[in-house]
């Protein structure tokens, strides 16, 4: 016989089976917890992003495109503009916003303004219609009246010649470039701050803001001369492009650090959100902000990635014509985000703690 009989089997740490509130306090310290949260909030954030991309740009719909139109009124030829204004309408569900110029000059203008997407020329003796297009206002807009034109005016028995008269650029047929460097910004943005979290957590908040600052300078050069001089897509205003693509990249850099700072290691989450799901499908990059629903257009301007690509844009194809709104709305996220940042960084996880003040031994 066994010099001892086998001991029972033994439950928890005293011989006692867990109570229910104690394996809930233990799941909560496990990385089960996290683990399983994440799982559920990846598989919801893929079907966010491919929600809000195929929302917002599988389907471009006509919504209130500004356009300018050179009125006949007086020269007896108006019955020609007005029923192709009116099967314009029909045709486009009564997307136009017209606004009425005597000259084509002032439309001209206000197409390098932005403030319309093309030029309906009535005034030419009633024998056509002429649409000038803005390829570069947004080649989705161009595209859209440039097709629905011909047609109506064969309705209707009016000739219609359709020109581009501010063209995209060669090495960007589609538009999209723009897009694209506002979007690489936009990510590696954050994305430095999520590295420098992890992997420069001791920096202390004036070091991060400034680390952020240094790659947000670096990067957005890198992704100009890339896109400008290697490649030759497109023709950039170096300087000018440069510092938004930097702007751009140093606010979504803070916008993460300010998230960081109040969520703590669930930042991604609003961050992503912000910038990614509700910010890029509705800056105007990819589809045209007349031809996005409408609550998006209105709300991409206010977001990073809307601004960086209006600023861009402009730069690239409306020289002279900047704006100051996109550089209020990007300044202003950084230095909001920059601000909680600051204001809370005793809450923010990096950082390291100053060096103690050396004793001083005793004489003797």
């Amino acid at each position: 016989m066994p010099d001892h009989e086998p001991e029972p089997h033994q439950h928890g740490a005293h011989g006692r089976v867990p109570t229910r509130s104690e394996r809930w306090d233990a799941f909560k310290q496990s990385p089960f917890l996290p683990a399983i949260v994440l799982v559920f909030i990846l598989a919801a954030a893929a079907g966010l992003f491919a929600g809000s991309y195929t929302f917002s740009m599988a389907k471009p719909t006509p919504h209130h495109i500004p356009t300018a139109v050179v009125d006949a009124r007086d020269k007896g030829d108006s019955a020609r503009g007005k029923a192709f204004l009116d099967g314009m309408e029909k045709a486009l569900n009564a997307s136009l916003e017209v606004h009425r110029y005597d000259n084509r000059e002032a439309a001209r203008l206000d197409v390098e303004e932005q403030k319309v997407f093309a030029i309906l020329d009535v005034a030419r003796g009633g024998d056509k219609v002429t649409l000038d297009v803005s390829g570069a206002s947004g080649a989705s807009v161009a595209q859209v009246l440039a097709e629905t034109a011909p047609k109506v005016g064969e309705k209707v028995g009016v000739p219609v010649a359709v020109q581009d008269i501010k063209p995209l650029q060669e090495g960007d047929p589609r538009g999209l470039a723009i897009f694209y460097i506002s979007l690489a910004a936009v990510i590696i943005g954050f994305v430095g701050a999520i590295q420098l979290s992890v992997h420069a957590r001791g920096l202390n908040p004036a070091e991060r803001i400034g680390f952020t600052a240094l790659y947000a300078l670096l990067g957005a050069f890198v992704i100009s001369a890339v896109v400008d001089w290697w490649l030759g897509a497109v023709d950039l205003p170096f300087v000018e492009s440069w510092l938004i693509l930097a702007l751009t990249m140093f606010a979504s850099g803070m916008v993460f650090t300010m998230f960081n700072t109040l969520f703590g290691r669930w930042a991604m989450i609003p961050t992503w959100g912000l910038m990614v799901l509700l910010g890029n499908p509705s800056s105007g990059g990819a589809v045209s902000w007349p031809l996005l629903p409408s609550v998006l257009g209105h709300i991409g301007r206010w977001l990073p990635p809307g601004a960086s690509v209006n600023a861009q844009h402009t730069a690239v194809y409306f020289g002279g014509h900047q704006h100051a709104f996109p550089f209020l709305v990007l300044g202003g996220w950084a230095l909001l985000s920059s601000a909680v940042f600051w204001v809370w960084r005793h809450r923010h996880p990096g950082g390291r703690a100053s060096a103690p003040a050396h004793a001083v031994a005793p004489a003797g």
